[in-house]
């Protein structure tokens, strides 16, 4: 299972950025898929998820201003993250599960300035 990350940068507060994640050495369309993120000093939360048949859940702190997505022809889950704030600051993995394991992508890096 691979899982590449990709999409994450420098964006002033109230700013967007859209993250993308493809995903190879699954069967994609039917495996649930995550978006966690991790702040420096902080334990990794889960930010969003998007079942297979495409329900979604937020956590409380981006509700309203993130969206999960996912186009199963291409493999890919995506986050779009409007009205952004300096404490969304962190690092930013996707994740599946596959056989009772759980595997991450490498991360990137989502830093918001004030």
């Amino acid at each position: 299972v691979q899982l590449q990350a990709s999409g994450g940068g420098l964006v002033q507060a109230g700013g967007s950025l859209r993250l993308s994640c493809a995903a190879s050495g699954i069967i994609f369309s039917i495996h649930d898929m995550g978006w966690y993120r991790q702040a420096p000093g902080k334990q990794r939360e889960l930010v969003a998820s998007i079942t297979s048949r495409g329900s979604t859940n937020y956590a409380d702190p981006v509700k309203g201003r993130f969206t999960i997505s996912r186009d199963n022809a291409k493999n890919a889950v995506y986050l779009q993250m409007s009205s952004l704030k300096p404490e969304d600051t962190a690092v930013y993995s996707c994740s599946t599960t596959l056989r009772g394991l759980r595997y991450w992508g490498q991360g990137t890096l989502v830093t918001v300035s004030s």
